[in-house]
């Protein structure tokens, strides 16, 4: 169906006389009966009848939402070539701003033409459906058409229930204003849109993919007798040769290998060995991922439709394994770029020296069977966890379960120290100073691999002053790294400036370490952070440049009082303030610490709580928190939890970072080499956290620190009794560890 050009032309002359007048829409209610149901029969005819009432008098002075609004009116009035002009107008607006539209615009754009068409020529919706997408889709790139996909996709249980809440507010009501009118009209047409071409779209998105794009299944030569499961997508219309974008993953399903593709670049997606086919597989996850990538590199550079240029990336796993893959570093690899990477030895399966139980479950899994329904049993997991919290078996007894996965995780416990046995899985040392390729390194204030990231960041720039290594975060966690961050994160608002795509930065780095792009603004310095609060990405050469002003804050005791004080000033008298906790009690298994981001009152097993007076003015809090604890302990080592809030005057409680910073005292030094602590002896123990935080405090506000013995149900106890944890029991933990915090402990904030 051709438009009208002199229809479209009237509409639009309309619209822009309609814009210079004020609202037309008049106050005014529509007799309405709702029915049953958003499925009721009875339903498309009620509907129908209420927009034929509406249409001749709506009126609004935005043209767009009155385009919008009147197509959907007309469509459900039954007038679908109308509505299609509507749209027309509508796009034909769009043009002469030089807006991008929205998928959502695009797929309503489809479904007006179609079923025009099948009014008019009296075809098939199906056949009328497919006319308009394939006329529609011709107009798009490679790029702007992948980029619709997720906009067909919708799934139609959100727009039920919708239509559904619509009709339920209505019910009981003889009559309806306008605005509940256009609301109902429009989660209707919504509705019946996505219900009328959900299977054609899907069968229309697979055929459209086969014509932009080459792809095929490929098993590509890594080791002796071992391949690795690749899907390889090139683009139809490309050049002869291109650059290769390599990604490694644990689950190819939850990728999508045309991705890279639709950005100009061949795409490899390969999986790893561990999870693939169990004939190659090696004996443990971290195990032989790096000779696998370079030799997947090499094998790339090699293809007749490479341009012997590959850049890796990769999330969580696959990230670690692009890192493991730079310690010796390919000839054909020229970029990198990776979002929350794990990093063994550093992040897992042990943190700042503390083993976590969520590691076993995670090697159980990707060792496990398709068909092994106890990999993803939640409750049988915490079961586990708490039935060995409460029978006081050492950590190495943890776990139980049949299979190589309990063998995997007793290897790891063999290795609490960062030693060989992690090192050569990773870049150590100088390897960190041959990596002269550009590396985006992406990270959240809140995702749970940010340690691991700042861990490649830092070693990188230390063994190299000049490396191009750029780290990208913000107030994220590791859904909204990976996928992007909508309006809010675990319930904290999120700045409109942090509402960012990291997959648009990640790309925008590919072309400019690749194709020769200007650098991304985004990414303009080493260091790219938004302040939260502040609504602003800042940018700066280093992390040492970030924390130059330093705002240092004493304990202080306040016997009698719920909290104790954080004070500029050192206190003049001894401090006495002792904490206490008898890791011989397991009454406390199910507890875990919450995962909220803003709370409204803290809880006794939050720890020791530090408070500063209110500030008078707002303050950046930027960087790592770091410190000196003046302390006499009655054990030779103790795990310590350190948290930061934000005391709102509102008396919210605001995380600044999380997971909370959880560290063994004796590693607090030298993750290398373990320093036992002196018994019933006061001492000083310097530390920095590996997690940075970038929150503007609101005026009013008060800085609170909570300092907790940490103690979980998941996660290795540690006695104090000074040998392998892993072997000590709680027949080792004798007297309840006591903690007298001196007054010269102090922790330094970086602040402006």
């Amino acid at each position: 169906m051709k438009p009208t050009a002199p229809k479209i032309l009237l509409l639009v002359t309309f619209l822009t006389t309609l814009a210079m007048r004020p609202t037309l829409a008049v106050a005014q209610d529509f007799g309405f009966e709702v029915p049953a149901d958003a499925t009721d029969p009875a339903l498309p005819a009620a509907l129908r009848d209420l927009a034929e009432r509406v249409v001749p008098v709506y009126r609004e002075n935005h043209p767009d939402r009155y385009l919008g609004n009147l197509a959907a009116l007309q469509m459900v009035a039954g007038d679908p070539a109308a509505a299609h002009e509507s749209r027309l107008a509508l796009q034909e607006r769009r043009r002469s701003e030089q807006r991008v539209p929205e998928g959502r615009a695009v797929v309503f754009d489809i479904y007006t033409q179609a079923r025009a068409i099948e009014a008019t020529e009296h075809v098939l919706f199906t056949s009328a459906y497919s006319q308009a997408f394939r006329e529609t889709l011709d107009r798009f790139d490679d790029l702007d058409a992948y980029e619709l996909e997720g906009s067909f996709n919708t799934p139609i249980a959100p727009l039920r229930k919708a239509l559904q809440h619509a009709l339920d507010e209505r019910r009981g009501k003889s009559s309806i204003s306008l605005e509940e009118a256009l609301e109902l009209v429009r989660d209707w047409f919504a509705f019946e849109a996505y219900r009328s071409f959900g299977d054609v779209a899907r069968l229309l998105l697979a055929e459209e993919k086969g014509r932009r794009y080459s792809i095929d299944e490929v098993a590509i030569p890594v080791a002796k007798d071992a391949t690795v499961a690749a899907t390889l997508v090139r683009p139809q219309s490309a050049a002869a040769t291109l650059p290769t974008l390599l990604e490694f993953t644990l689950d190819r399903s939850s990728r999508d290998a045309a991705e890279p593709a639709a950005h100009g670049y061949v795409s490899v997606l390969a999986l790893s060995r561990i999870a693939g086919d169990p004939k190659f597989r090696p004996r443990a996850p971290f195990e032989s991922e790096g000779d696998d990538a370079r030799a997947v590199i090499e094998w790339i550079a090699r293809q007749p439709w490479s341009d012997g240029r590959v850049g890796i990336q990769g999330v969580g796993y696959g990230g670690f394994v692009a890192w493991s893959a730079a310690k010796r570093m390919p000839a054909a690899l020229k970029a990198m770029a990776t979002s929350d990477p794990m990093a063994p030895g550093i992040s897992q399966p042990m943190s700042n020296g503390i083993f976590r139980s969520p590691a076993y479950r995670w090697a159980y899994e990707t060792l496990a069977a398709p068909d092994d329904k106890l990999a993803h049993d939640a409750a049988r997991w915490r079961r586990i966890d708490e039935d060995w919290f409460r029978s006081g078996r050492p950590y190495r007894e943890l776990p139980t379960l049949p299979g190589r996965a309990g063998a995997v995780f007793q290897s790891w416990l063999n290795h609490p120290s960062y030693d060989l046995f992690w090192q050569k899985r990773l870049p150590f040392g100088e390897e960190f100073a041959r990596i002269h390729i550009p590396v985006l390194t992406v990270a959240g204030y809140y995702s749970a691999e940010e340690t691991a990231a700042l861990y490649y960041f830092t070693e990188h720039h230390q063994h190299d002053a000049r490396a191009d290594h750029a780290l990208l975060i913000g107030p994220f966690d590791e859904k909204s790294v990976e996928h992007g961050a909508t309006s809010s994160v675990r319930d904290l608002p999120l700045d409109p400036e942090a509402q960012i795509d990291p997959s648009a930065a990640r790309y925008a780095w590919f072309d400019y370490a690749l194709r020769g792009a200007k650098r991304p603004a985004l990414l303009a310095a080493n260091v790219n952070y938004e302040l939260a609060g502040a609504n602003e990405w800042r940018h700066e050469p280093s992390l040492e440049a970030l924390e130059q002003k330093l705002r240092r804050f004493y304990l202080a005791a306040s016997p009698g009082r719920a909290s104790h004080a954080l004070v500029a000033k050192k206190p003049a008298a001894p401090m006495t303030l002792t904490q206490t906790l008898d890791l011989r009690d397991r009454t406390d298994a199910e507890w875990r610490p919450a995962l909220d981001l803003v709370r409204k009152r803290l809880q006794p097993r939050d720890g020791e709580l530090f408070v500063t007076e209110p500030f008078a003015e707002g303050i950046d809090v930027t960087g790592r928190l770091r410190g000196v604890l003046d302390f006499t302990v009655n054990k030779y080592d103790v795990d310590l939890v350190l948290q930061l809030y934000e005391l709102r005057a509102s008396g919210e409680y605001v995380k600044l970072f999380a997971p909370a910073y959880a560290f063994r005292a004796s590693y607090a030094r030298d993750r290398v080499n373990r320093r036992l602590l002196g018994a019933g002896v006061r001492q000083q123990l310097p530390f920095q956290s590996e997690r940075m935080m970038g929150h503007r405090l609101e005026a009013g506000s008060r800085l609170v620190l909570a300092i907790a013995i940490n103690k979980r149900a998941d996660q290795q106890i540690n006695y104090g009794a000074g040998g392998d944890v892993s072997e000590e029991s709680v027949d080792d933990a004798g007297a309840p560890t006591r903690i007298r915090w001196h007054e010269g402990s102090f922790i330094e904030v970086p602040a402006r």
